[in-house]
Order: structure tokens, then sequence, then C-alpha cells
């Protein structure tokens, strides 16, 4: 059992962006769809919202209001507008709110009387569970709950509640429809406006100590869920399942939060990158799945999903034309799972996807898998580097050029100031450690892998003589062009830029570094001290030009990049305790019970990005026992 995390008045009842306004909940459905708001129950995101299902968010709101015993109305929400004003402001009436078992659940106290709401969603069905609780009070209480929705294409009113636009339905007691537009809702975050529909109010008088509850869901509509009460608690006992595999508690919260990222579509598990938006790439998908699904004790549905990776990658790859790097959009429109892999497969989706394969096949033993996906990934790299991507192989070192006419590869951390053309660091120390991996895979399937070793060790051996550069670290590009890196280091345009890439020349793995001369631990401390920080590494040290330590991406902070760091202290001999002591704290902080995506590169690391980020969550699960 994880311990809930609790936050009194002075948090939760401040709409202020470092306090309760600052701080999100998110709950997720297993399908892709979520709900996710803020501690202090101000919409400051538009993706803010009570039912989001195939990225179109629906109920916006549930506003509530409790008419006190001497007949007062009192609301309990509230919401900021066009002007700044916020209004009404039900914020300053909460108690507490705690996060318990990954359910979000507000208290508010109006003299004599409580009132709780706690929520979740069904697991494997696009469905809303809200229970409201009258905790205390002299005598009953009348409680109003008014749907708030984000536009609507029609609204059809039945007995119980209301079907909107076709997509969704409410469900509750003494429904009683309403049909007007709250014009100029603001959401600071993003700084939109937007008009709410006010589609209707569910009444109910509730006794001390009674519930009024409220469903809401998508798909198939005349299909009632269970009531809000039973789903509340399934989803309380599922939570207490996750975490119940260790007495970590800091793991168990990391395995909870994790499950909010594997779902499951109608051809498979799929990983959502990050809530409640942050677009999927493949190469982080991969990034995240030994954490995701290996730690997290996933493994049958991680086998299938290197499946369906692996076979949609190759169709991807096979239908992609020279200098396109990304499949067809006929083909990716008839195969979902090439859809999955050609919007942003960038140049080191494919090596990520093999080392993901090796993490399988070498902690689960699951010879079966290597042989059957062996053949394909040798076809995905040889499709990878014949000239139709942005891959390009040296044959004098066998090495891996990123081409400067094709789009920027997609790098270990997204931040450098425009493309990182050249021998990236981080794209040549995934390909050393691809051809050992592959290597490996051929021997399990009975298959030659002879000319794989022999192309391993050259590359291997080039990496180790071609990287390490004179300041005590490794270059971040070599053999660049002479006008991207006009102060690199020499006529061969090398750039010794003092940035994490270079960590997985040693966590791999089969790193190239690992058991190598070179630098080793004296880069990794070089890097350690001038990237790493309470949250994560840094993509830029602070001395290096353009360096932006807020509001920027020069220097922004990569909590996921805290693995990596991890693995590669752990392979030159340095200490790695209480690495993950500000990230445990930090799951107090953003994204309530989760990782975020990125922060300031200054103090005090201001979160930024996505509040929930897969990979984040899964490098700390993934690396959490060698970090206590």
């Amino acid at each position: 059992m994880t311990r809930p995390i609790r936050f009194g008045p002075q948090v939760c009842g401040s709409p202020s962006d470092t306090a309760g306004a600052g701080r999100e909940w998110l709950v997720a459905d297993g399908l892709g769809g979520f709900a996710t708001g803020t501690v202090a129950g101000l919409r400051t995101r538009r993706e803010h919202a009570l039912l989001t299902v195939a990225d179109r968010v629906g109920l916006a709101a549930l506003d509530l209001t409790v008419t006190l015993p001497s007949g007062t109305p009192v609301p309990l929400f509230t919401h900021e507008w066009a002007s700044g004003a916020l209004s009404p402001a039900g914020h300053r009436h909460l108690e507490t709110f705690t996060l318990a078992d990954g359910l979000p659940r507000w208290r508010w106290r109006v003299g004599e009387v409580v009132v709780e709401r706690e929520l979740a969603m069904a697991r494997g069905r696009a469905a809303l569970a809200v229970v409201h609780r009258v905790v205390a009070a002299p005598e009953p209480v009348s409680l109003a709950v008014a749907a708030m929705c984000a536009g609507h294409d029609g609204v059809e009113h039945v007995a119980d509640g209301a079907v909107v636009g076709d997509a969704y339905r409410l469900a509750g007691p003494g429904w009683q429809p309403g049909g007007a537009w709250h014009v100029g809702a603001r959401t600071r975050a993003d700084g939109a406006v937007e008009d709410l529909w006010f589609a209707g109010t569910f009444l109910e008088r509730v006794t001390p100590g009674g519930v009024m509850e409220i469903s809401a869901w998508a798909g198939e509509l005349t299909r009632r869920p269970p009531p809000a009460s039973a789903v509340v608690a399934a989803a309380r006992e599922r939570a207490r399942r996750l975490a119940a595999y260790t007495t970590d508690e800091y793991a168990g919260a990391l395995a909870l939060a994790a499950d909010a990222f594997v779902i499951h579509r109608p051809d498979g598990p799929d990983v959502v990158a990050g809530y409640p938006s942050a677009l999927g790439h493949p190469g982080d998908t991969m990034a995240a799945y030994e954490g995701l699904f290996l730690t997290g004790g996933r493994a049958d549905e991680g086998r299938e999903l290197l499946t369906v990776r692996t076979r949609a990658a190759v169709r991807t790859a096979r239908g992609t034309q020279p200098g396109q790097p990304t499949a067809p959009p006929h083909t990716a429109a008839a195969d979902p799972g090439a859809r999955r892999w050609a919007p942003h497969a960038g140049a080191d989706a494919p090596l990520w996807l093999m080392h993901a394969v090796d993490r399988h096949v070498s902690r689960t033993a699951d010879t079966d898998l290597a042989a059957e996906l062996a053949a394909p990934l040798g076809r995905l790299l040889r499709a990878h580097l014949d000239g139709r991507g942005p891959l390009h192989l040296d044959p004098d070192d066998q090495l891996l050029r990123v081409a400067g006419n094709t789009a920027p590869a997609h790098p270990a951390t997204p931040d450098a100031p425009g493309p990182r053309t050249g021998k990236t660091v981080d794209i040549n120390a995934l390909w050393v450690n691809a051809l050992a991996a592959l290597a490996v895979l051929y021997d399990l399937a009975g298959r030659d892998a002879t000319e794989l070793r022999a192309r391993h060790a050259r590359a291997h051996a080039s990496f180790a003589a071609r990287f390490p550069a004179p300041e005590g670290w490794l270059y971040d590009v070599v053999d660049g062009p002479a006008t991207a890196y006009p102060l690199g280091g020499g006529a061969r345009n090398d750039d010794p830029t003092l940035r994490p890439h270079q960590l997985l020349a040693w966590s791999l793995p089969y790193a190239p570094l690992a058991r190598a001369g070179g630098p080793g631990a004296a880069a990794v401390r070089a890097v350690g001290a001038a990237l790493l920080t309470p949250l994560g590494l840094r993509t830029l040290a602070p001395s290096e030009y353009g360096y932006q330590g807020s509001d920027g991406t020069a220097g922004t902070v990569r909590p996921w990049l805290i693995g990596p760091y991890a693995d590669a202290c752990a392979a030159t001999g340095r200490p790695t305790e209480g690495l993950l002591s500000g990230l445990e704290a930090h799951m107090h902080e953003h994204g309530i019970g989760s990782v975020s995506e990125s922060a300031d590169g200054d103090a005090p690391h201001r979160a930024t990005g996505s509040p929930f980020s897969a990979r984040a969550v899964a490098e700390a699960l993934r690396v959490r026992e060698r970090c206590r």
C-alpha cells in the first residue's frame, strides 16, 4: 500500500500556480481516455476535464454547490474568466485534498457541514464515477451538481441525465435540464478562452453519512457502467494490488503511476507518452519499455507490444521511399500499428526497439521471442541504413551519420538548438548496443551472427577511438558539417558541447565504453558535476553558450535521464545512493503521484511540460533498487 498524499488549505485552497492550481491529478481508463485537473479544482488547461476520450474533451466539469440547513447555497467550485476574475471562489472552502490509492478526494468545510468528492474511472471502459459524501452536517443538506460541457452537438435529455452530442452519457439523481452558454472561461496555462455549455443539474438531498453518485460514460451509451461507488472501490482495490509487489513505498507509488501509461487498443497494448497532452514517439516508448513492462510486472503485455511494433516497423520501412523517413499516408492509414510507428519515427526508434527486445529476452529468458523477432529486426536495421531515412552508415568506421538534408534525428534529449547532424554520440552508442544485442538474438535463434559480430567489433573500436574529447568527456557530435559547429574541436568539425547524450556510452547493456578504456569515471563525474539536479539532468551545461535556465529548452532538465545516469555511475564505479530523493519529493509537487516530463535548469527547477511522463516514471522505477 502506498502512503496517501495530502494537502491542507494553504495548498489546496490556493489558486496560485505554486500551490493548488499548480498541482495536478490524473486518473486513466486504460484505453487512452482520462480525467485530470488541479488540486484546487481550477481548470488551468483546456485539457483539464472529467471525461476525455480519443483526445476529445467532453465533460469539462461537475460544479458542486451545497445548500446549508439555513437555506444558503454555497458554491464549492471555481472558474477563471477572461477578465482574470475567479468566480465563484469555492476553493476557499477546501479543507484537504488527498490522493489515496491513486484516487483524488476533495473535502470542503462550510462551518459544521463537511462534504467530500471522490472520483475514479472504470478500467477498460471510458466511464467516470463520482461519489459525493456528506461527512458531517447537523441535518440533511441539498447537493446540486451542474454539468459543464466543452461544446456540444445537441443534448438529448433523458430521465436521469442526458446524452451529449451522441458522444457521452450523463446519469445521476434529480436531473434538471439546463441549456445555456457560460462565456469566456479562461485556462491560464495555455492562455485559451472557451465557452462552456451548461447541460443541466443533478439534485439530491443527502443525509449525514449519505452519498450522491454520478456517472458519465462514452462508447456503448446504452450499456450502463456499475454504480459509481462500485467503480471507486474496484479502482482502489486494483491500485493496492499494483503497489503490493514491493514493501518500498516509493517503488509502489511509481508502479501505480506507471499503470496510467499502459493502455490497450483494438490491435494490442500501447503506451501513452504523457498526460494531458504529449505526442508519442516510438523511441520514447521503447526507452520506457523496461521500466513500464518488465520492472512493472507486465511481461506478457510487453511481449505483445514488441511483436506488434516490430512487425509494424518492418512494414513501415518497406513502404518508405528514398529520402522519406516515414511511411506514406495510405500505408499508415491501412495499418494501425504502422500509423503509430510512422508519425515521429526518428532515427533512434529502431535502435531503442532493439534495446527493448534485448532487455525482454535477457530478463525473461524468452528464447521463443528471440527466434520470432531476430530476422525481422535484422531486416529493420538494414532498411534504415539503405538511404531511405536519416541514418547513413560510414563504411570506413561503421559508425552512423545523421544526414543533414533530412528531418533531424530525435535525440536522447530533444533540446539541442537545431538539428544535430553528423555522427551523434547517442545514436552511435545505441547502434553499437543494437549490433551486439542483435548478434545475441541471432545466436538464440540459431542464425549465423558472424557478420554482425565483425561489424560490432569495428563500430565498437571506432566509437572508443573517435568520441573521447580532450576536455575530459565525450564529443556530442563528430564529423559534423563545417557550418554546424564553428566552435568545435578542430578541423574535423567535432562538437565538444557538454550534454547528457553521452551517458548512453556507459549505460546501455552493450555500451561501447562500459568495458573499454577512455574517459570512464572522469567523464561521468564531469556530466554529474555540470548537469545533475534534484529532478534529473540538464540537457546543456550552464557554462555552455546558449544555456537557458528557465523558460527555455537549451538546458531544460529531463527527469528520465536519471536512469541512464544511474547506470553510467554503476558501470564506472560511482555511487548511486540517493539519486532519486529529489524525484521522490517531486511526486508531491506537480503531477501528484507521478513524475514530470521536464523542469527548468535553474533552481528551484520549476516543473514544465507534461505533468505525467511515461519515460520519467519508467526510468525512476527501473533504477529504484540501485538508487536506494
